[in-house]
């Protein structure tokens, strides 16, 4: 044998010729070893195991604060960003103003928040996570409610709160005793043996229940009111009316479900507008009453009845409410064309656009003649100001929101109001693009505008006609609106924090009163609380039964001379001969504290 064999016999890290082991290299590198190598094989969790994980994550109080709080940031941008159902002409504008973010938005249904896929999905789960906390929870507390409380465990020394005397009463006495004050103090109790088992405080698991539920009311109102809801608005001057129907509103939206037919039949006519405001004083023109006086009627057939709509004090009448929304005045404006005809003389409501009700408007008269009768339609724009300050103050700005000094300031066109074009038209704007401006004779080049007092007019030139301020009305603009999940809502409301309270401030607790003779036979009564939460009140509630108990079981003469008794909420086992011998069993069925002293586990699910 070569030396070269004999190395390579002698050397396991030796390949051919001598060159070292590249397998053996690898494994030294990759630290390989000859133990045995521990496979783990989780179970496969299946179709069924899948869905229960799934239901358990969903019905957790973890996955339910990520839905409400998905759900409150998914509202945000239903606030911010122009909604279709709202008004669906601002979406419009923001589309063409915004070329990039409009399509965008539109694709995430920022355009329609409550009614997107993703917020109704957030919306569903919460709702179905709700449920699914609350069944299960609602027949364990029916469980709770038909159970009697715990036996008292053997060491009731060890309890967090604890007290014991001895007595010359019997311990029959002791225990019927300690039972009659328990029940007075509305225990629950149980007689097990020479020990009275009672237990306090079971409205606190029934406010958390009363939380979910209302919250669960709460989602139900809110969508049952988004779905069925029909809301309009509409403007009313005093002497007209207005029927619940969809062609007299002004404006009008209404839930996905809600049915037009379903409008509720009634009527009402403005009688008369009330306002008053502050004469003096730093709070000058601060509005002190807003009154609308009104006739309205049930039905077709309806009998007529009056009432007053005021703020925050709306009309409620077959389920709607009517509330009072804006108020403005009416110029009455007479206009006759050039054949001496009267073409318009009717209330024409302003809005007001400026300080103090100054408020601007428009007049069409599309039935205009010139005196040889050719067709010659006027269009009339208008501002008006309550309270007129007078020449040369320098404004035209109205000086008190009364109608003190009413001035209607008036410019006129004519030509062609293009109606017949077949498109919609603002009833408070002018078109202009057809109709030359009258010149003011006296000035050339000069728009004719004029301002008028009441029973003024002013003459158009070339023998057109004239326009006259011939009096004023005011008006007041009403919003209609048919809310039915508006009471759930306010149930759910005060139901969630009437739960919320109970839940907080309400203790659960146990007490047990045991009374047995001594080895000298002397009573030995021994009291002894838990707290199934955190609560400071617990040694004071044990003290105060204490007293009350001792009237039936008094001190003996001997312990009174030389106490000997304990109270506190943190006892010491130093002195119990027992603690040392046996140490508490885990497992004890006895122990209602279970292992180091847990409470119950029903505590931990959606608080």
């Amino acid at each position: 044998m070569s030396k070269t064999d004999a190395h390579r016999d002698t050397d396991p890290a030796a390949g051919p010729a001598g060159e070292p082991d590249r397998t053996a290299q690898r494994a030294g590198e990759e630290g390989l070893t000859t133990a045995p190598k521990e496979e783990i094989s989780l179970p496969a969790l299946g179709p069924v195991g899948w869905a229960r994980w799934f239901w358990r994550q969903l019905t957790s109080m973890r996955v339910a604060l990520i839905l409400l709080f998905l759900l409150s940031i998914g509202a945000i941008p239903g606030s911010l960003v122009p909604q279709v159902s709202i008004d669906p002409v601002k979406v419009d504008e923001f589309k063409a103003a915004h070329s990039t973010l409009g399509p965008l938005y539109d694709k995430l249904g920022l355009f329609h928040v409550y009614s997107s896929v993703w917020f109704s999905a957030i919306y569903i789960l919460l709702f179905i996570s709700l449920i699914g906390c609350i069944v299960p929870r609602t027949w364990q507390f029916v469980g709770q409610l038909r159970g009697r409380p715990p036996a008292a465990p053997r060491r009731l020394n060890r309890m967090p709160a604890y007290a014991t005397w001895r007595t010359d009463a019997e311990p029959e006495q002791v225990v019927e005793a300690a039972r009659r004050v328990l029940k007075q103090r509305r225990f629950r109790t149980q007689l097990t043996g020479t020990a009275v088992a009672s237990e306090k405080g079971y409205l606190r698991e029934a406010g958390n229940l009363l939380f979910h539920i209302a919250l669960i009311v709460m989602l139900v109102a809110f969508a049952s009111g988004s779905l069925w809801k029909s809301e309009g608005g509409k403007l009313i001057t005093e002497g007209d009316g207005f029927s619940n129907s969809l062609t007299q509103y002004d404006d009008y939206k209404s839930g996905a479900l809600f049915d037009t037919d379903d409008l509720a039949p009634f009527s009402f006519t403005l009688d008369r507008f009330t306002g008053t405001y502050e004469r003096s004083g730093p709070q000058k023109g601060t509005p002190r009453t807003y009154r609308a006086d009104v006739t309205y009627r049930e039905g077709a057939q309806g009998a007529d009845r009056k009432a007053a709509i005021e703020v925050n004090k709306p009309l409620e009448v077959m389920g709607t409410k009517v509330y009072l929304d804006q108020h403005g005045y009416s110029p009455i404006i007479k206009v006759k064309d050039g054949r001496g005809k009267v073409v318009y003389d009717g209330a024409v409501p302003f809005l007001p656009t400026g300080p103090n009700v100054s408020s601007s408007g428009v007049v069409k008269v599309p039935g205009a003649k010139d005196k040889n009768g050719r067709r010659n339609q006027l269009g009339i724009q208008g501002f008006f100001v309550p309270t007129y300050a007078g020449k040369g103050k320098g404004t035209m700005f109205s000086q008190f929101p009364a109608a003190d000094f009413p001035v209607l300031n008036v410019t006129a066109y004519h030509g062609d109001l293009n109606l017949g074009s077949g498109l919609p038209q603002n009833v408070y704007q002018l078109d202009t693009k057809r109709l030359e401006q009258y010149k003011d004779p006296k000035q050339k080049d000069q728009p004719l505008k004029k301002s008028l007092l009441r029973g003024e007019s002013l003459q158009l030139p070339n023998g057109d006609g004239s326009i006259e301020f011939s009096g004023l009305k005011e008006w007041a603009s009403f919003k209609i609106s048919h809310q039915p999940g508006n009471g759930a809502a306010l149930a759910g409301a005060v139901a969630a924090l009437l739960g919320l309270a109970a839940s907080l401030f309400i203790q659960r607790r146990r007490v047990w009163v045991r009374a047995e003779k001594g080895a000298d036979g002397v009573t030995v009564v021994e009291l002894a609380g838990l707290g199934r939460s955190e609560t400071a009140r617990l040694p004071e509630e044990l003290a105060a039964l204490a007293g009350a108990l001792s009237d039936a079981a008094p001190v003996t003469t001997e312990e009174a001379a030389h106490p000997a008794s304990s109270a506190s909420s943190s006892p010491d086992d130093s002195n119990d001969p027992d603690a040392s011998a046996e140490p508490a069993d885990p497992a004890d069925p006895a122990d209602p504290t279970g292992p180091a002293g847990s409470a119950d586990p029903s505590e931990g699910a959606h608080a």
